[in-house]
């Protein structure tokens, strides 16, 4: 009889007793990978366009370091330590020492406008920043607006140190050269945080996405599957995604788990410095944004050159034209994968892998269907819903509100009071989807009247309200129409009050108001914005009118 008790207590307390724990701590990865791969190597292009080449052993060490420093510091567990920097070395230590040692990895998107940089700190109340020299004088003009920040450490040599305004500042070598390369990673608890990334305020504020170091661990191991990004420990990896977005992908986490060689290139994002170190290093998988490879494939081809090395590029970020997919494949063999994902995803959510039957089919129908958006990994659930919520069918015809759940999918924005998915813990991505009978995922629009420009988002509705603070202006619209270059850009278009009313003082008064990366590429009068019954304006004619008014 005490037997059977005994077995009703453990199954009503629902721990499995058979099978031992484990430390569910991110730094457990750089551990194993400074033990099992130690003389794999990450490269960094540091600012001065030196090659400095570290290895996971390396990067094992200082980050203890970092964490016994920063707890010297009086870092506690679940602080939040941000960060402006850029894909190096150091980088990937401040990912595993400072959430290592329990607090939580605050990237800052420093493409943002510098309100907006303000508030996200300021949310975060960010004790410590780490910050990357050439982002030194943003930081020195709104310090005096962040009280909760005590210090700064800029990510060079004690030799490279320059004089600052920023306060207490001191380099990053001086700051980790008394920490302790003995540090004990300690045990966290299931859900303690790991990294936070907030949104790109397209509406309002910023959002704080907080990750755990179980989600970014299930994450990890999700990616690293077959159905993930199929890498092989063999592949060096070019890492041209921003740390800063959603944890450079999951990437810092990824490579070090399979003991593959990483490729960081700090600022080099030109054409030139980027087939530098593609035919330097070997690199066989790249991973970035479709902005980027434009510039790298026009360059290759100005200049004749061909991608040996490289079998596949990741690319996400925004949606990859038919004609990307075409010039990777037949100028350089490259093999185009088209994942998709946000920051509340973590970000991986689908990929679009090369399949049997795909390398059957006739080029033109292979690259149409590598333009999807692609399958969800394991772990990742999707459906489409109409406007009430109903489910729609997966025949690639319907298309519906997207909605997605996994175990690091968000569920809740930090320091929300309300959860940010509905009951059965469906989250809406904003996104409108079609799902075919075999799985497949296509974005086909925006729930929300979003652009999305080189893989950053832009907010419509925030750039029409400060057009309308002109004097001159009664109304505004803003569209997104195709760019050549970045996919897609802002035009403004607007109702003036006068004729008097030129370009040029419309960009004045915007400028200081909105991101530089912001500003309209071009402003358009008229007469009249065509409006619905309900008074809203009519984007969707607005933009099928001025759908080529970028492209010359």
């Amino acid at each position: 009889m005490s037997g059977i008790l005994i077995c009703i207590i453990l199954k009503i307390g629902g721990k499995n007793m058979n099978m031992q724990d484990w430390s569910k701590n991110v730094a457990s990865i750089i551990e194993y990978a400074g033990h099992i791969f130690p003389e794999v190597e990450v490269v960094t292009r540091e600012l001065s366009g030196k090659i400095t080449k570290s290895n996971y052993k390396n990067i094992s060490i200082r980050s203890k370091k970092l964490a016994s420093a920063l707890e010297k510091h009086g870092i506690k567990q679940e602080q939040c330590v941000g960060s402006l920097a850029l894909n190096t070395f150091r980088n990937m230590e401040m990912f595993y020492g400072i959430s290592g040692m329990g607090a939580i990895m605050h990237t800052i998107n420093f493409r943002l406008h510098p309100e907006q940089i303000v508030y996200i700190i300021n949310h975060a109340e960010n004790k410590l920043i780490f910050i990357e020299p050439v982002f030194a004088p943003l930081l020195e003009a709104i310090q005096d607006k962040l009280p909760t920040v005590e210090k700064y450490v800029v990510l060079c040599s004690k030799e490279e140190m320059q004089e600052s305004k920023l306060k207490d500042a001191v380099s990053y070598e001086e700051f980790i050269e008394d920490g302790d390369e003995e540090f004990v990673w300690p045990d966290l608890k299931d859900d303690a945080p790991c990294g936070l990334c907030y949104t790109s305020g397209t509406t309002g504020n910023p959002k704080g996405v907080l990750y755990s170091h179980q989600s970014t661990l299930l994450h990890a191991w999700a990616g690293s599957s077959a159905n993930g990004l199929g890498l092989k420990k063999e592949d060096s990896i070019l890492m041209v995604v921003p740390m800063f977005h959603v944890n450079g992908w999951g990437l810092p986490y990824l490579a070090p788990m399979n003991g593959i060689k990483l490729v960081l290139p700090g600022m080099g994002m030109d054409g030139a410095a980027l087939t530098e170190l593609i035919q330097n290093e070997n690199v066989t998988f790249a991973f970035g944004v479709p902005t980027i490879w434009l510039g790298l494939l026009n360059y290759c081809k100005e200049n004749n050159i061909k991608l040996d090395s490289i079998k596949e590029t990741i690319i996400g970020g925004s949606a990859v034209p038919y004609s990307m997919i075409k010039q990777f494949d037949e100028d350089h063999d490259v093999n185009v994968v088209q994942g998709w994902g946000m920051t509340e995803t973590s970000p991986l959510a689908t990929a679009n892998l090369k399949t049997p039957e795909m390398e059957k089919m006739a080029k033109d129908e292979m690259y149409q269907l590598q333009t999807k958006q692609g399958k969800p990994i394991y772990g990742v659930q999707l459906k489409i819903v109409d406007d009430e919520g109903n489910r729609l069918p997966e025949d690639g015809k319907a298309f519906g509100r997207l909605l997605i759940k996994g175990p690091w999918i968000i569920k809740r924005y930090y320091k929300h009071d309300a959860d940010a998915v509905d009951a059965e813990g469906w989250f809406d991505t904003g996104d409108i989807s079609t799902i075919d009978a075999d799985g497949y995922m296509t974005i086909v629009d925006r729930a929300k009247d979003v652009i999305k420009s080189g893989g950053e988002w832009i907010s419509s509705v925030d750039l029409e309200n400060a057009a309308v603070g002109h004097p001159e202006v009664v109304e505004a619209c803003v569209i997104g129409v195709a760019h050549e270059k970045w996919d897609e850009r802002p035009l403004l278009i607007v109702i003036p009050a006068n004729k008097e009313l030129t370009k040029e003082s419309v960009y004045d008064f915007l400028d200081g108001k909105i991101a530089k990366w912001w500003k309209p590429d071009d402003v358009v009068f008229v007469e009249e914005l065509p409006h619905g019954a309900t008074g809203k304006l009519l984007k969707t004619d607005l933009r099928e009118k001025y759908a080529n008014h970028l492209i010359k």
